[in-house]
């Protein structure tokens, strides 16, 4: 038998899951683990559907099911489980979530393949190099951003990547590489922003005795930082925490949280709703 994950999105109305399990059925398949939503503010109907058939050709079964659920005008994704997403790792120097992504891949904690990393800077170069995964040195300059942007649409298209993870890669994207990558970008950011911007947050949110520390892991869009958010978390702090006490904490978290979206997305449990996410966690 093979499982397939399954992801439906589309205007709420009756009769979706009726459809989709009689699909289900028709294809000789057996739902093994379903999650849904409704949600009243946009009128959206959500679903993810872990599902086991004989049917191994996952493409003619979407097909079939996306026939059969016509009607409902669905955004309908169909992928067998073992097929895992390919994943494309961007850093500039700062190499904390780099490290625990990799850490985390090593132990199998995430289930994707991660063909090369793009940086803007060589200094994460030996830790690519004891991972054996290729590193890209892609400088970008103001005048030379749209060539780096160019190659890095080359690399996505030429790796067949499925979603690109910023982990701490301090350079913005255009509004166009936004866009032709929409709901393919993660970032993730610390909790301080818009109140503390530009160098030195920490120290700002030490200065104004700050007593919580988070980070936002979010779709990146041409606001910047304002993406649909896929996950979060905060830490207590009080006043004998230092600056530099306060930046190693808020490390932590940002590690955290960004290998909870990482996962969470690459197991087809994120779906995009306008400006929110639901996900079934």
């Amino acid at each position: 038998m093979q499982r397939h994950i399954l992801t439906l999105r589309c205007p709420d109305q009756p009769g979706i899951v009726h459809a989709l399990s009689g699909g289900i059925t028709e294809a000789r398949g057996n739902i093994l683990e379903s999650a849904q939503f409704s949600d009243p503010d946009t009128g959206d109907f959500t679903l993810r559907v872990c599902l086991e058939t004989p049917r191994e050709d996952a493409e003619g079964l979407r097909d079939e099911l996306a026939l059969r659920l016509a009607r409902f005008d669905p955004v309908l994704s169909l992928r067998p489980e073992e097929q895992r997403r390919r994943v494309l790792l961007m850093v500039s120097r700062f190499d904390h979530c780099l490290v625990d992504l990799l850490y985390r891949w090593d132990l199998g904690e995430l289930p994707v393949d991660i063909p090369l990393i793009v940086s803007n800077h060589p200094d994460c170069a030996p830790i690519a190099e004891r991972h054996g995964i290729p590193y890209v040195h892609l400088p970008v300059t103001r005048a030379g951003k749209p060539e780096a942007e160019a190659e890095l649409l080359r690399l996505v298209a030429g790796h067949r990547i499925d979603f690109v993870v910023l982990a701490r890669y301090m350079q913005v994207l255009s509004d166009d590489l936004c866009r032709r990558l929409s709901g393919r970008v993660i970032n993730i950011h610390h909790s301080f922003l818009p109140g503390f911007k530009g160098a030195k947050p920490y120290h700002q949110a030490h200065d104004r005795g700050v007593k919580l520390i988070g980070a936002t892991a979010h779709f990146v869009t041409a606001d910047l930082d304002e993406g649909p958010i896929i996950e979060q978390d905060v830490v207590r702090v009080g006043h004998r925490h230092t600056a530099p006490e306060l930046i190693a904490i808020g490390r932590d978290v940002e590690r955290v949280v960004l290998a909870r979206a990482v996962r969470l997305h690459a197991e087809d449990r994120v779906v995009l709703t306008g400006s929110r996410t639901v996900v079934f966690a």
